[in-house]
C-alpha cells in the first residue's frame, strides 16, 4: 500500500485499527461470561440482581456491534433470568419467616 501520500496511508492505517477495534467480539463475550455467572449465583439474592444488572449493562453495550450482537442478546436474556430467580428466592426467603 505504497502510494504518493504518507499522510493518506497513515490516515488509512488509523481508520482500519478503529474499525478492527470496533468489531472485536470481545464485549459480547464478556457479557455473555457475566450473563453465566448472574444465572449461577442467582440464587444469593442481592448478588444474582446486582450481577444480572451488569450483564444486561454490558449486553446492551455490546448489541450494538454487529459481531457480538447475538451473545449480548443472549447475555441480557441471562441477566434477566438471573434478576427474575433473585426476585423468587427473596421472595421466598421472605415467606419462610
Amino acid at each position: 500500500m505504497s502510494t504518493e501520500n504518507p499522510v493518506a496511508d497513515r490516515l488509512l492505517e488509523d481508520a482500519r485499527k478503529k474499525t478492527a477495534k470496533n468489531e472485536s467480539p470481545a464485549l459480547g463475550k464478556a457479557a455473555f461470561i457475566v450473563g453465566i455467572v448472574a444465572l449461577l449465583v442467582s440464587w444469593i439474592s442481592i448478588l444474582g440482581w446486582v450481577v444480572g444488572a451488569a450483564a444486561i449493562g454490558l449486553g446492551a453495550a455490546a448489541v450494538r456491534r454487529p459481531v457480538s450482537a447475538k451473545q449480548a442478546k443472549i447475555a441480557m436474556a441471562l441477566g434477566a433470568a438471573a434478576i427474575l430467580i433473585g426476585v423468587f428466592f427473596y421472595t421466598l426467603n421472605v415467606a419462610m419467616r
